[in-house]
């Protein structure tokens, strides 16, 4: 393999001239990276989270017990495959298979480095690339819930079927939240092209603030940092992970949807779930964190960005992401239900619309004078910032008397228990007391001791 360095942003324009072989090999390598981010991924993650309880983890079966999670593998593979009785025979095989296959797909379009030389053919790093592939991402990532839904379905059991149900109010309510916060992306790169993303943060941005110019980080997670922090919290709902991790709550539901699951086709989940974690942290950095590029201050080299090496930079954003996925699972609760989806609905959703709406407004006065803009931009601030203040708040409840609160249930209620937790002895202890207390009898003038 000819290692010739190629400092080039890719274009839609090299794709689509690669042999077959080559395209081959680089669908090869995509799935292989599935593969290998299941089985790091679970080592790393019970690593992780046993340093952070204060425990060492696997640390048997190989070298830093590198190797249980693939022994955890072979013991699923020789495990009974149980059918239930009541299953959708097809479906329940297709279900996994769905989710899987949409997660490692979503890889296809992630530029994992620049234009590189192999065997002779100048090629970009990346399986293919359209100009909205930030959408098929979006459109693989929506269609992989189908797999948890239709598992959910077809197992023929009710906690399957209610994991799968939250799992699909999880993606409407976040799937809206997560394409809301990539149209900043595309509002501010001009493209829907992955690989056109990663070219727009390449250079700095330059700001002109009270007539200087200032140089500014090009990655998206700087200069749209709400939709950075929006677009994050949306994918760990997007993927089930903890402190969403609704669907499978093992203290509500079992295990959720795929309760009835056992061998390889548990396995198949457990394998979409990590497949989906990596290509969501891989989407994350293409979008905000400047893909392959080389962060600050490696670019102080000037071979940082080319050759082979963005793609080590471009794997170490990937690791630190997950990283942060385990760090959520190993520090916060799970929420419950009713307060996810307020949280999407009700915080989320209006956060980025306004954010939207900010965002076009600075866009549409960029071509104005220094002057205008800085006026324009102090209006608005002071504007938002008396609205927030004046906003009327949530009028406070009475808060009503334990006595008050029982008086006003319904009728036909429940019994409540005594609101001073003084429980009354029972009827029947009373006459049973009754009947051992000796009979007290005053005696009569005519009685005798005899």
């Amino acid at each position: 393999m000819n290692l010739y360095l190629a400092a080039q942003d890719p274009t839609l324009a090299d794709f689509g001239k690669d042999p077959w072989w080559l395209v081959l090999g680089k669908i090869l390598f995509a799935f292989v990276v599935a593969v290998a981010a299941t089985l790091l991924g679970v080592w790393f993650e019970r690593r992780v989270v046993g340093r952070m309880a204060v425990r060492p983890g696997p640390n048997q079966a190989g070298p830093f017990g590198l190797l249980q999670t693939l022994a955890d593998g072979v013991k699923l593979a020789f495990k009974e495959d149980i059918l239930p009785r009541k299953a959708d025979k097809v479906v329940y095989f297709f279900a996994p298979v769905i989710s899987v296959v949409c997660a490692v797909t979503a890889l296809s379009v992630i530029p994992f480095g620049p234009m590189v030389s192999i065997f002779g053919h100048r090629t970009p790093l990346q399986v293919t690339d359209v100009s909205v592939a930030v959408l098929v991402v979006l459109a693989f990532s929506s269609l992989a819930v189908y797999g948890i839904v239709l598992g959910g379905w077809a197992s023929g059991s009710t906690y399957p079927l209610l994991g799968g149900l939250r799992s699909a109010a999880q993606l409407v309510s976040y799937e809206v939240t997560m394409g809301l916060s990539v149209v900043a992306v595309f509002m501010t790169a001009g493209t829907m092209s992955t690989s056109g993303i990663v070219a727009a943060q390449g250079d700095g941005t330059r700001l002109s603030i009270g007539g200087f110019d200032l140089a500014a980080p090009g990655w998206y997670a700087i200069l749209l940092l709400p939709s950075f922090i929006m677009f994050f919290i949306a994918i760990v709902g997007e993927t089930n992970r903890a402190p969403f991790d609704l669907p499978e709550a093992e203290s509500e539901l079992v295990a959720g949807f795929q309760t009835e699951y056992s061998s390889l086709k548990f396995a198949l989940f457990m394998l979409s779930e990590y497949v989906a974690m990596v290509t969501m942290s891989a989407f994350t950095v293409t979008l905000f964190l400047g893909g392959w590029h080389a962060p600050w201050p490696i670019t102080i080299w000037s071979g940082a960005n080319e050759g082979w090496w963005p793609m080590l930079w471009f794997f170490g954003k990937v690791i630190l992401l997950v990283f942060v996925f385990v760090w959520l699972r190993g520090t916060l609760p799970r929420l419950r239900y009713d307060q996810f989806m307020r949280f999407g609905w009700k915080v989320l959703l209006p956060l980025n619309l306004v954010w939207i709406m900010v965002l076009a407004g600075l866009r549409s006065i960029e071509d104005w004078q220094a002057r205008d803009r800085l006026l324009v931009t102090a209006v608005g601030a002071g504007v938002l910032l008396l609205v927030t203040l004046f906003w009327p708040s949530r009028k406070k409840e009475l808060k009503q008397s334990p006595q008050e609160q029982a008086d006003s249930r319904p009728y036909g209620s429940f019994p409540l228990p005594p609101m001073d937790l003084q429980v009354p002895p029972s009827p029947r202890t009373k006459r049973v007391l009754a009947e051992r207390e000796p009979a007290n009898v005053v005696a009569g003038p005519d009685s005798r001791e005899v």
